[in-house]
């Protein structure tokens, strides 16, 4: 499957974004997700769904992280949630329990960003890792190999109190469409899985 619509932009070749609004946007973000995973299952892939729950706009995270707990996806070891979320305070310690957990993690990093008023509502899928409270001007340890953020709002001025200030409905619709797009993602790696036990490519 190399579906490749119009509204699709890849922005370079490790680069990619989409409106949470395209109707196949899901399926999209699956497919190029898994084009930047090891090619190895092997490897432990973990998702840090970094932000906090006390300002809405910074919520994205936790969202999806507690929206992919309820779902099944097991190739997916998920951190972050509304319950347990990872932020700027415990973020350091996080990621040093995640990587005594889990032998050489595969880390994806997923986060709220500001950006233009033009992408507001866009998703980013990126290569390379994540730098979380760079919208806000915070310092804080990089993380993961690979990076999804999604733009809540606009940047430029009184970052802290935009983030505070974004609408929930949004931020919801992003998120739903950020962990469905992941739950494509671990269909598509069970197929892969399913072709190297038989040999073939599956067709439907």
């Amino acid at each position: 499957m190399n579906l490749k619509p119009k509204f699709f932009e890849k922005k370079e070749p490790s680069s990619y974004r989409i409106s949470f609004e395209e109707q196949n946007a899901p399926l999209y973000i699956g497919q190029n997700l898994v084009k930047l995973l090891p090619t190895s299952l092997k490897k432990p892939i973990i998702i840090a769904c970094i932000g906090t729950d006390r300002s809405t706009g910074d919520a994205l995270g936790p969202l999806i992280g507690s929206l992919l707990q309820e779902k099944q996806i097991p190739h997916f070891h998920v951190y972050g949630t509304l319950e347990n979320p990872i932020h700027a305070v415990n973020l350091e310690d996080q990621m040093n329990e995640i990587k005594k957990m889990h032998i050489h993690p595969f880390i994806i990093g997923i986060d709220a960003c500001l950006g233009r008023l033009k992408s507001v509502g866009d998703i980013t899928i990126n290569e390379g890792a994540l730098k979380p409270g760079a919208g806000v001007n915070k310092q804080l340890p990089p993380v993961g190999e690979v990076h999804l953020t999604g733009v809540v709002n606009v940047s430029g001025f009184m970052e802290f109190f935009v983030l505070q200030n974004t609408r929930l409905n949004l931020v919801m619709k992003m998120a739903r469409t950020i962990a469905d797009g992941i739950v494509e993602a671990d269909k598509l790696l069970q197929l892969q899985k399913i072709e190297t036990i038989y040999k073939r490519p599956l067709l439907f």
